[in-house]
């Protein structure tokens, strides 16, 4: 969580999606971002925000793709850092 946004992931989730992503929360919005291309599957966010988590998912894309691993496998997930 940083900024507001809540980050999740959810293990065994490829049967809606079939891609990796993210689901995240802000007040009464959520978004799936595609992890690979940052292109967005579901939902929608304020702008302001969707920069940062886009800006946030760039740097962490690798550690992202590493958990989508972990999450596919049922096993348990590690932390990323937020955005500062």
């Amino acid at each position: 969580m940083f900024y507001g946004l809540i980050v999740m992931m959810y293990f065994f989730d490829t049967e809606r999606h079939h891609l990796p992503h993210i689901h995240v929360k802000y007040a009464e919005f959520t978004v799936v971002i595609e992890i690979q291309t940052l292109q967005i599957l579901q939902g929608d966010l304020p702008a302001n925000k969707l920069r940062l988590l886009l800006a946030w998912m760039e740097i962490h894309k690798d550690e992202l793709m590493a958990n989508w691993e972990l999450a596919k496998n049922g096993e348990a997930l590690f932390k990323i850092e937020p955005l500062k």
